[in-house]
């Protein structure tokens, strides 16, 4: 809250001191433009001093408070720790006055007539007797009455029935006497539904004429005593409990908000749920314990005679440190109040301060600001009202052409070379807006185009005004504009020519192109879908014949889904990276002749059957629409490519393909026309020979082989030549070949074998 407050009112100020109107407020400075300005480092330093002075102010208030809460919870643990000694004092004398109630009842008429002449109805009149007092009086739970051997003989409350008597005070030796009452450690027994804490007193019942008798031992609430002796001790913000010396809860469970590391309910240990305090409670009769949120206080008590066995009990009392907050809360206000009064008005001192300090430096600001500006690459001059040059820097005298000194006392008219009608509209406009911009030429000088703003600024706000005129040579931005506009004259040719990215996508196009695919202006389409489904089909081949040899040529025939009706000429050129990859594609469309006969000299045609790597189901398409005859006078040729162990992971797959793909584009670039080659399966190429006998074929595949090699690509390679055999499908036409080349894998030295030839050759 001390934070924000204070950056509200330093943005306040802040613009106070910057104006923006663009008048100076200092009688020093020569321009509204080096007006006083708060630099980064000056900024930075100025936040920085009250930052420091906030984190300063933040730190001592804290530890006001800080140190203001700890008296608090000191004082409290010191009133806390004197009712602690009360309550035990006070306990003490309950249990005292606990045992002698018990000699009371164990000197009783009732109980002596029992002794001496034990009768039922004495028996019950002395129950009734015993329960009228439990009734009477809140903490006496009940009296039982044991022989001599420790074996119970009746009580006034059935749920003491099971209590057993320590052996050591059975025994004859012990050093108990008529007089002495013993006190038990505490435990628990549930009464009225409840678990309650409790304690007994046994006295031994001894008469002249029969010695021991019994023993009578009387039951006593401990809840009930602690409540009888002051019950403003038990509240829910400094709650009293009462441990053992094992740590186990005795009393103050059910608190209204207990801490989560304090115990809840009788019997719990505090050792378990927080064994530190424990630690420190075992080692200390007495004292204190802090942690983050609460203070403990403790003190250790023995509810026990002389002659009983020492028994130490806890008592232990904490607070909560929102509580002793919130008792400290008005005097935090004030403090945070005053802390932020101090920390406003340090911060104002400060900002006062640096800004004396601008002022008077703002005269050596001023010369620094306008020598900056002159010694830079922009080029500057300043003249007055009247446009006369008072002051330019050497880049201005350089582009004007006259030296710096020759420049002074100029009319900017002159060395601009502006007439009087364009001048007065310039001197009206910054009368008018204060501000000018255009562009005119210095053909007369070197031949550059300037582009020029002035500037209309006042000195103060009692003298005159000046102009601040800065040039930008344009000449190349104009050249490069002319340039661009001719080459678009050059791109707006006849033939339809677009570019576009490696996937396809259309980036520009000249108006032959968008006339031809009737795009009109339309740049959201991709190259591959306008020229058809069989160009979206064989584009990755077409892309991997660029990335290799730089471009593609073929024929792309219309169909019923393209944007054309005749048959177009395609050349695909391809801008490479530095790494092989397509980045750009260049694309021209002519038209062309649709025949594709023999003498097609074009030898990649996409919508007609075409030496494009093809599939095998489109092979077979296409040889099934064939005659019989022009099947009879074909071979087929399977050309297996996988060498052996090229395949020995999944991840060789890859490798494999790649193989293929090289494999695929060398057979395209010297394969003879009409002929087909086809994917048949991953590591196996079919090449359908029409018009072919098994000779010429034969011949065709050695020079293949031989050329694969001297590309170093025909390792592993293997080739089945089949004949036609009437009738024939082309499955079977593909078995026969397969079979031949099983045939040439078997043998070692020879790598083209022929089946089912000798039919066709002696046709």
């Amino acid at each position: 809250m001390l934070i924000l407050a204070f950056v509200v009112e330093l943005k306040k100020i802040y613009c106070m001191f910057n104006n923006e109107n663009g008048v100076s407020t200092s009688r020093f400075v020569s321009l509204s433009a080096q007006n006083v300005q708060w630099s980064h480092q000056q900024v930075l330093a100025l936040l920085s001093q009250i930052f420091l002075l906030l984190i300063s102010m933040l730190i001592i208030t804290s530890v006001i408070i800080n140190l203001g809460e700890r008296s608090l919870q000191e004082d409290w643990a010191e009133q806390r720790y004197s009712e602690l000694q009360t309550v035990g004092t006070l306990t003490a004398d309950k249990i005292s006055f606990l045992q002698f109630r018990t000699q009371t009842l164990s000197r009783g008429d009732l109980l002596s007539q029992y002794s001496k002449a034990p009768t039922p109805a004495l028996q019950q009149k002395l129950i009734n007797n015993w329960q009228k007092l439990s009734d009477t009086i809140p903490e006496l739970l009940g009296v039982t009455l044991y022989d001599t051997q420790g074996r119970l003989k009746f009580s006034s409350n059935t749920n003491f029935d099971n209590i057993q008597l320590p052996p050591t005070l059975l025994n004859k030796s012990s050093s108990m006497g008529r007089n002495d009452v013993y006190s038990s450690p505490m435990a628990f027994i549930p009464t009225n539904g409840l678990l309650g804490p409790y304690i007994y007193q046994l006295v031994r019942l001894e008469s002249k004429a029969y010695g021991l008798t019994g023993f009578l031992v009387v039951f006593n609430s401990v809840s009930s005593v602690l409540d009888s002796i002051k019950p403003a001790f038990f509240n829910h913000n400094s709650p009293l409990l009462l441990l053992d010396s094992q740590g186990f809860l005795y009393a103050g469970a059910n608190q209204a908000m207990p801490l989560d590391t304090m115990p809840d309910t009788l019997g719990a240990n505090i050792k378990q749920s927080n064994p530190e305090l424990w630690r420190h409670i075992a080692m200390n009769n007495y004292g204190q314990f802090h942690t983050l949120d609460t203070t403990f206080v403790h003190l250790k008590v023995q509810l026990a005679t002389e002659q009983d066995f020492p028994q130490d009990y806890v008592l232990l009392s904490y607070i909560r440190h929102e509580d002793i907050a919130a008792r400290f809360e008005q005097w935090k206000i004030i403090l945070i109040i005053s802390a932020l009064i101090i920390s406003l008005l340090a911060s104002l001192l400060i900002i006062f301060r640096h800004r004396f300090v601008l002022e008077k430096k703002a005269k050596l600001n001023s010369m620094r600001l306008a020598n900056g500006l002159f010694n830079s690459d922009l080029i500057c001059i300043i003249a007055n009202d009247s446009g006369r040059v008072i002051s330019a820097n050497p880049k201005a005298a350089d582009i004007i052409g006259l030296p710096l000194d020759e420049l002074r006392d100029r009319s900017l008219q002159r060395i601009l070379h502006l007439d009087e009608n364009r001048f007065g509209q310039i001197k009206a406009t910054l009368e008018q807006e204060g501000q000018w911009s255009g562009e005119f030429s210095l053909d007369t000088i070197n031949g550059c185009t300037l582009k020029a703003h002035i500037r209309r600024e006042y000195k103060n706000k009692y003298e005159g005004c000046y102009w601040l005129v800065t040039l930008e040579d344009v000449s190349q931005l104009l050249q490069s504009q002319q340039q661009g506009y001719l080459y678009q004259l050059l791109c707006d040719s006849a033939v339809a020519t677009v570019l576009t990215d490696a996937s396809g996508n259309l980036l520009k196009f000249n108006s032959e192109f968008d006339n031809l695919m009737e795009l009109h202006g339309e740049h959201q389409h991709s190259l591959i879908e306008l020229l058809g489904d069989e160009m979206q089909a064989q584009w990755p081949h077409i892309s991997a014949q660029i990335s290799l040899q730089g471009q593609w040529s073929g024929q792309v025939i219309s169909c019923s889904n393209c944007r054309f009706s005749a048959c177009l000429k395609t050349t695909l050129k391809g801008l490479l990276t530095v790494e092989g990859d397509i980045e750009y594609i260049i694309c021209t469309l002519e038209m062309a002749s649709p025949m594709l006969d023999k003498q097609a000299k074009t030898r990649n045609v996409l919508g007609h059957h075409s030496s494009i790597v093809l599939k095998v189901n489109e092979l077979e398409t296409h040889f099934n629409s064939l005659s019989e005859s022009a099947r009879e006078a074909s071979s087929l040729m399977v050309m297996d490519i996988n060498p052996e162990g090229i395949i020995s992971h999944l991840s060789d797959i890859a490798l494999l393909e790649k193989r293929q793909k090289e494999i695929e584009l060398h057979l395209l670039n010297a394969l003879p026309n009409q002929y087909q080659v086809a994917q048949w399966q991953l590591g196996k190429l079919v090449i359908w020979l029409p018009k072919t006998s098994s000779t010429q074929a034969h011949q065709y595949a050695r020079m293949t082989l031989t050329s694969l090699e001297e590309n170093e690509l025909a390792e592993g390679i293997n080739i089945g030549i089949s004949g036609y055999l009437v009738p024939q499908t082309l499955e079977s036409y593909l078995q026969n070949a397969d079979i031949a080349l099983k045939r040439a894998k078997q043998s070692n030295d020879q790598r083209i074998c022929q089946a089912f030839t000798r039919q066709h050759n002696s046709a």
